[in-house]
């Protein structure tokens, strides 16, 4: 009687509806792709000390945000990165560069992933991006557009949502009206995890780990620097290796100061805001 308690000491329970988003994500838009992985330590050291600058300027930035402005830069100069395949062979490369990341949200008592979309964020200053990712985080699901959409769709037939999906593998204005983003970026660095290989719902998906000390050696010298180890999953149908490398090589050099120049006429204008500020408290 003991042996038949232990064979039957499991209970089955249906997958929460709010998960069924990110499920058919990855079964049917990750489906036949062949995933790829390349790794880098980012020294952190510049965009930390930007971080600093703008909170004292009243701005508060994060470093996912940073980073979604430096892939999105990146990938200006590699546009196979926002390059997908269609089912019959053809390659379709997306002209508007658009963040994808993903976002925990709770509906009732159960988590479950969103995908987020900021568009443009190679244009837009670091600071509004920052702003748009707390919306995401915080605002309620029906004040944020792309979460309501996908809340909604989480409830409708699982037929529908699929082929919703199998269509936007296969026409790419479709894939452009609901799901537009041409890379994705996965964060656990808050949890103190090191690195994370998200799944390929786009052909280009970044992980991204703690922001930790670490030593490291600069000029022959044993230094400590805030490190991130940064992944890069691609999908190498259509990114070769070399091509690929060339691109992470580009992102961790904007994030490693090389964004500076793509920042100036926004610092300038936060100093002179600040100026201005400063000016009239002091008059008053």
């Amino acid at each position: 009687m003991w042996e038949w308690k232990r064979l039957f000491n499991f209970k089955t329970d249906d997958i929460p509806r709010p998960r069924w988003n990110v499920l058919d994500m990855i079964n049917i838009i990750n489906k036949g792709t062949v995933p790829t992985l390349v790794t880098c330590d980012v020294d952190m050291t510049w965009a930390e000390d930007l971080r600093k600058q703008l909170k004292e300027l009243g701005y508060k930035t994060t470093v996912t945000a940073i980073l979604l402005k430096a892939i999105a830069i990146a990938q200006r100069s590699h546009p196979e990165s926002r390059t997908s395949r269609l089912p019959w062979g053809k390659l379709v490369t997306f002209r508007d560069i658009v963040a994808g990341f993903t976002v925990e949200r709770y509906i009732g008592s159960q988590p479950a992933v969103f995908f987020g979309a900021i568009e443009n964020p190679d244009t837009k200053p670091v600071t509004e991006i920052a702003r748009e990712l707390k919306s995401y985080a915080e605002a309620d699901l029906t004040e944020v557009g792309h979460l309501d959409i996908q809340n909604r769709f989480n409830n409708m037939p699982w037929l529908f949502r699929r082929f919703i999906l199998w269509l936007g593998k296969r026409y790419p204005a479709v894939r452009l009206k609901y799901m537009n983003a041409t890379f994705g970026l996965s964060t656990l660095g808050k949890f103190g995890v090191k690195m994370l290989v998200p799944p390929n719902v786009t052909t280009s998906t970044f992980g991204v780990g703690a922001v930790e000390e670490r030593a490291v050696v600069r000029d022959g010298k044993v230094e400590i620097r805030p490190m991130m180890t940064l992944a890069y999953n691609f999908d190498h149908r259509i990114i070769d290796g070399a091509p690929a490398a060339r691109f992470m090589a580009d992102v961790r050099s904007l994030m490693e100061g090389g964004l500076e120049d793509y920042l100036k006429t926004e610092l300038n204008s936060y100093f002179t805001s600040n100026k201005i500020e400063n000016a009239a408290a002091t008059v008053h």
